[in-house]
């Protein structure tokens, strides 16, 4: 049993779980259930004799990793397995609950060694190959897990493919750096906007109440904002650029600067990857984000 933070979460958690599934206990030391599961837990790892590997995460001290994974109560137990997660469960089940639920996902012990792809961080995948790309940017986040670039990008890539939970979990070691990196804030906006959008969807609500609302008010800032996160969540940009845009106009500072903040954070998202070209060329600039660099200028600086 290891306890893991955000500091060594992606050696012992994503790297370590590409050879051996590795189940996290997320508990906390005042919770009554998480005394009894957790010895449990320590002892089924120990007469597993090497098929999972046990981590505790105190959601108390690092609750941005809790935030990733989306914990609701505690204990919650994630089982991951090759950099994602496979399975989960709540509560503190009995050890036989406990045991049904690792036979059900762990190999063999003779088939335990995960098989991990030899793509070589500098080989260039094929760009329509999106398995490839995927590849890729997986291994490289694996083999540098502090290559900025490589790890925005692979999250990126997952927040487009719809893998939200993946995205969350290859994010997680970086939760802490949103605050310097800005690219990463952006990616954090982004995944606000989708949970945001799924908490509305469990309440039943619609994209049409905003537009109600907006009718009615159209400094209802709250209701623009609402929708351009709506509008993020289904990757329709423009649209939630030009929403952030009725509140710039109308109010720059709205909410500690939140409407241009998104924004930018939009730009970020949606910038293509930049291409080399020879000494004393210009490189080539995507017209969607120049044009809208342009719109966010006029309107912050009129």
């Amino acid at each position: 049993m290891m306890n893991v933070t955000a500091e060594n979460f992606d050696t012992e958690v994503i790297a370590a779980s590409m050879q051996t599934p590795i189940l996290i206990d997320f508990w906390a030391p005042w919770c009554g259930p998480c005394k009894v599961i957790g010895p449990l837990l320590e002892k089924l790892e120990a007469s597993y004799t090497g098929r999972f590997k046990l981590v505790k995460i105190d959601s108390d001290q690092e609750q941005e990793l809790s935030q990733a994974f989306g914990i609701r109560s505690i204990p919650t137990c994630i089982l991951m397995f090759q950099g994602k997660p496979v399975d989960g469960f709540m509560g503190a089940l009995p050890e036989g609950k406990i045991k049904e639920f690792l036979d059900k996902h762990l190999p063999e012990g003779d088939v335990l060694e995960a098989e991990v792809t030899n793509v070589e961080v500098g080989d260039a995948p094929d760009a329509n190959d999106p398995q490839a790309i995927h590849e890729a940017l997986q291994q490289a986040v694996l083999k540098n897990p502090d290559d900025e670039d490589a790890r925005f990008d692979y999250v990126k890539l997952l927040l487009t493919r719809g893998q939200t939970d993946d995205a969350k979990v290859a994010f997680a070691p970086v939760i802490a750096k949103t605050t310097l990196v800005r690219r990463f804030d952006s990616l954090q906006r982004w995944m606000n906007a989708i949970d945001f959008t799924l908490e509305r969807a469990e309440l039943a609500a619609s994209a049409s109440d905003f537009d109600a609302k907006i009718v009615a008010n159209k400094r209802d800032f709250d209701a623009r904002f609402g929708k351009a996160q709506t509008l993020m969540a289904a990757q329709d940009w423009t649209a939630a650029m030009d929403e952030l845009l009725e509140i710039l106009m109308r109010d720059k500072a709205w909410a500690d600067q939140l409407a241009r903040k998104t924004y930018i954070a939009i730009l970020d998202i949606i910038e293509p990857p930049k291409v080399k070209v020879a000494d004393g060329q210009i490189p080539p600039v995507d017209p969607v984000v120049a044009t809208y660099r342009r719109r966010l200028s006029s309107v912050v600086l009129s």
